[in-house]
């Protein structure tokens, strides 16, 4: 029961995540601590889907779901196995890819613009 549970609470983490992943750098024009951690996600995500290194948390999953005596995940891993095809289907893998990247983008860019903007001396004074 206990691995159960925690191969389950690993896919809440990973779902986390990959949220963080998407929205961490709006999150930080309003906590600009959270720049550095969402830059670290964004590369690893970036490098999970390029270069195909293995997510921790997958491990951890897989492991925990052998314990459990459950089937692990497919060599494919955790987001083809709980998103593409159940979420979006596998066709759009290509413009949910963009999409992230787009988001990841301009949150970084407002992220800076903020900056420059509250750095910015007011004229006449």
């Amino acid at each position: 029961m206990g691995y159960r549970v925690l191969a389950d609470a690993t896919v809440v983490v990973h779902f986390a995540f990959l949220v963080f992943v998407v929205v961490g750098g709006f999150l930080a024009w309003r906590w600009r601590i959270l720049i550095v951690p969402h830059i670290l996600a964004a590369v690893w995500g970036l490098s999970a889907v390029t270069i195909g290194i293995v997510c921790p948390l997958t491990v951890l999953e897989n492991w925990a779901r052998e314990q459990a005596g459950i089937a692990g995940l497919p060599p494919s891993g955790f987001i083809d196995h709980y998103l593409t095809g159940v979420i979006y289907p596998d066709s759009a893998i290509g413009l949910v890819r963009a999409l992230v990247l787009g988001a990841v983008l301009v949150s970084w860019i407002g992220f800076a613009a903020i900056r420059i903007r509250g750095r910015a001396v007011p004229v006449g004074r």
